[in-house]
């Protein structure tokens, strides 16, 4: 439940931060907010349990924890929630009325960012709290920037890495689809030489805006993971919804009009796309299962095939002779051996010939 600041001290500021406070006592809970009233938005809980189902709900920017609480102490939650991944970063503050030395050191153990004794000191306590949410904000810019590609300004390829197995986990957890594009810029490099590299530049970075643009909802991403090379995830995605996407992605890119003489396919840029899907019905059967061991199919296979699979399809599409969109079911990304005989067999079939 959210905590109302003090009105007279909140008046007209910015709430900026989001601020866990968790401690049995409603007396001390009272005591934090009106100390921090300044800082942001504030929720409480009482017990552990709610402070973690409500970190998860909604990720703090910082948590002030008791050490002390009924059921699951405040030691209890900080471990898990350094355990959980989307949670490990933020910073908690223990407060506890145990002053010895063996406590403050096992909460900086598991993690904690800082220590205060109770009674506390109010003072004392702001400046702490400015300091953890400081860091955090400098944490999270020099993160963000290492996730971001400079010149596009869309995620980099560590970015997507991360992404891409998160996704694939959530698939297989809640048995959602989940799709994949991957792009190519076709004959970038003669565009580079025909035109020079800051236009080129140029280039990637209006590609990169189209498929940006085409990002319709909060959990799709796209990426630059290569030179001229894109992607595009879409999470709880329809294969009919990603197909609608590739479509759209060529034909922005073709309105853009962006002349490229030296390209065999097109006067103008365009540009080639495999499609991967992976539905909770994607299976494949396996060569040589013995069954005696197994029934020959894997059910669960990994993020990497999901790539390599729509990899294939864009290796297709590009054979074909660019400026096309090609797609490749999740089950028949066999093993690497019959990679070639998948595309002799018409196994990605173009998505102008789709419903």
């Amino acid at each position: 439940m959210w905590l109302r600041p003090n009105l007279s001290q909140a008046w007209g500021t910015i709430m900026k931060y989001n601020i866990l406070l968790v401690d049995d006592d409603p007396g001390m809970i009272q005591v934090l907010a009106r100390v921090l009233s300044g800082l942001g938005s504030m929720r409480f809980a009482t017990d552990g349990e709610t402070a973690l189902a409500m970190a998860r709900e909604s990720v703090p920017d910082l948590v002030l924890l008791d050490a002390e609480m009924p059921n699951i102490n405040g030691y209890k939650v900080c471990q898990t929630m350094k355990a959980t991944p989307e949670l490990a970063d933020v910073p908690v503050i223990f407060i506890t009325s145990h002053a010895h030395t063996d406590y403050e050191v096992a909460a900086l153990a598991l993690g904690a960012a800082d220590f205060i004794s109770k009674p506390i000191c109010e003072p004392l306590l702001l400046a702490r709290v400015k300091t953890q949410l400081r860091l955090k904000q400098a944490i999270d810019e020099l993160r963000r920037i290492s996730t971001v590609d400079a010149l596009t300004e869309i995620s980099n390829r560590r970015r997507f890495d991360e992404l891409l197995e998160r996704e694939w986990q959530r698939s297989l957890r809640a048995s959602n689809p989940l799709a994949l594009l991957l792009m190519d810029i076709d004959h970038f490099k003669l565009f580079n030489d025909r035109y020079g590299h800051p236009a080129g530049d140029a280039c990637l970075r209006s590609v990169a805006a189209v498929l940006r643009d085409a990002c319709m909802r909060p959990a799709d991403d796209v990426a630059r993971i290569g030179g001229e090379e894109f992607a595009l995830l879409l999470p709880q995605t329809t294969l009919a919804g990603a197909e609608k996407v590739a479509r759209r992605v060529m034909a922005r890119v073709e309105s853009l009009a962006i002349p490229h003489e030296s390209s065999p396919t097109a006067g103008h840029v365009t540009v080639s796309v495999g499609l991967a899907y992976f539905g909770n019905n994607c299976v494949r059967r396996m060569p040589h299962a013995d069954p005696r061991v197994d029934d020959g199919i894997r059910r669960h296979d990994n993020a990497s095939d999901l790539v390599k699979c729509a990899d294939q399809a864009l290796y297709a599409a590009k054979r074909a002779g660019r400026s096309q969109a090609w797609r490749l079911a999740f089950d028949n990304v066999n093993v690497p051996d019959q990679a070639r005989k998948i595309a002799r067999l018409h196994l990605a079939v173009p998505l102008r010939e789709t419903a």
